[in-house]
């Protein structure tokens, strides 16, 4: 049983390893967009170029995640939390360094495997060393401090941008893991899971990981015609299939099929599917509409955009409360619907939009909106499966999440018209992220519509969340023990 007490001195090096770790991953997902223009400048690179910045790092992440988790329990959770925080950290100087948008695309999709890594990881930890009297409060401080560095992250990357430069985004992980890895060396006990065996199943997550990128390249280059999209599209859907197939074929799948035959389940990520694909296209577009479009520096975006996260900071506790005492039906459905109005007041915010009058109000109620329905949606993915496989339920619907932006930020500009230099073409761009708005509106109603015709209460004695306080903007929170099942 762990016995590491929270008070002790190495109790707070585990935390601040903890904590280290999960930022530099979420500091990434939140600083990057901002510095979206700077590095097409800087690079000479088209919007497709842009797309992949952000979606090479999440194919890999997205299809990688459950793997890492895994991995985890088999060869040492403070082992490989390590190994993540290396190869983020290698793959992050690599970003910095770039000399060609293809070069850092490829270290953008390195970076996600060491995401997949240590993601899971840092909380495995804290569950895996704390004494249970404290690992409560454990958590609640690593989702605290995890949420703090999410809202300051936009703000952070937009000062570094407008100052040193967009590869000092990048470069700030390396001091960070050089800090993080010792202290885990010294500190952090090690931990695993002796019930693991088997084989890991390396080919579904291969495969999982092909489809995305098939399908996201596919939409992308749409845009410009050709056989190319409509090969790897094809090519996508097959690899799809074969995910589906191999994972119903093994004895211990690392994505049982099983799992979605609770239409519970199925239709709270069905939620997340068009919750977080709404989510990834607007904070794709917003840092280019507020930078392309309205003129605000990268320092100024960033900080525009700081409202939702706080807000989530702030209330997201309450959030899972109130939930707790009227069912999760009304939020997911109120929720979504909040978070629709936000976006179609994003409609207001063209050349020379007022900050307090147009852009502010807008970040108010899509906030309020995100408050209203994380906190429930993860209570509802617990609670729509049994107890030993909520850690499983909570990794699944967490690559969901992912994959729904990193499609989303594929499709997006396509379905809107936008053209390969639209960012560079004020009027365009405002033109064509007006309808992007429109249609993640649209994906947040099919959510919010979905949920009231099927989300029910939990049932009780149920698996509840322990990250009680939310701060990430591209995925629910991970909880529980990621995944036990070992791939046979």
């Amino acid at each position: 049983m762990p016995d590491v007490r929270l008070a002790s001195p190495q109790g707070k090096w585990i935390l601040l390893t903890t904590v280290l770790g999960s930022s530099m991953a979420l500091l990434d997902s939140t600083v990057v967009n901002v510095a979206l223009p700077r590095i097409g400048r800087d690079l000479d690179a088209d919007l497709a170029a842009l797309q992949w910045t952000v979606n090479a790092y999440m194919v890999t992440l997205a299809g990688l995640i459950l793997l890492g988790g895994a991995l985890g329990d088999r060869f040492g959770r403070r082992k490989v939390f390590v190994v993540g925080v290396v190869w983020f950290a290698v793959a992050s100087l690599l970003c910095g360094v770039a000399p060609t948008a293809e070069v850092l695309i490829a270290a953008r999709a390195l970076q996600g495997v060491g995401g997949a890594l240590l993601t899971p990881g840092s909380l495995a930890l804290i569950q895996a060393s704390f004494h249970p009297d404290d690992r409560g409060r454990a958590v609640g401080l690593w989702s605290g401090f995890g949420g703090i560095g999410a809202a300051v992250g936009p703000f952070v990357g937009g000062w570094l941008v407008d100052g040193p430069g967009w590869r000092w985004v990048f470069l700030l992980n390396v001091p960070l893991a050089l800090l993080c890895v010792p202290v885990a060396l010294r500190h952090v006990p090690e931990s695993g899971d002796q019930r693991a065996h088997g084989r890991f199943d390396v080919l579904g997550a291969v495969l999982g990981a092909v489809a995305l990128a098939l399908v996201t390249y596919a939409l992308i280059e749409a845009g410009q015609g050709g056989a190319v999209a409509a090969v790897s599209a094809l090519a996508g859907v097959a690899a799809a299939v074969a995910f589906v197939v191999v994972e119903r074929r093994r004895a211990e799948p690392m994505m049982p099929p099983d799992i979605f035959a609770s239409r519970q389940f199925t239709a709270v990520n069905l939620v997340t599917l068009c919750v977080y694909a709404a989510l990834g296209g607007f904070f794709f577009l917003a840092a280019l509409q507020l930078q392309v479009v309205v003129g605000y520096s990268a320092l100024a975006a960033g900080t525009a955009l700081l409202p939702t996260t706080v807000l989530m900071l702030l209330l997201s506790a309450r959030s899972g409360e109130l939930a707790d005492r009227i069912g999760p039906r009304v939020p997911l459905t109120v929720g979504p619907l909040l978070c629709a109005a936000g976006m179609l007041l994003m409609l207001r915010v063209g050349p020379g939009a007022s900050y307090p009058a147009d852009v502010l109000p807008a970040l108010v109620v899509l906030g309020l909106g995100m408050v209203t329905l994380v906190a429930p949606l993860t209570a509802t993915v617990l609670g729509s499966v049994d107890v030993a496989r909520a850690g499983l339920a909570s990794g699944i619907n967490n690559a969901a999440a992912r994959a729904a932006g990193l499609v989303a930020v594929a499709a997006l500009p396509l379905l809107a018209g936008m053209g390969e230099e639209a960012y560079r073409e004020p009027v365009a761009f405002d033109t064509a992220f007006g309808k992007a708005m429109v249609w993640c509106a649209g994906a947040l109603v099919v959510g919010a519509v979905v949920a009231a015709a099927v989300v029910r209460r939990p049932p009780p004695g149920c698996k509840r969340p322990e990250c009680l306080r939310q701060g990430g903007v591209a995925a629910p929170p991970l909880e529980g023990e990621l995944v036990r099942k070992r791939l046979g």
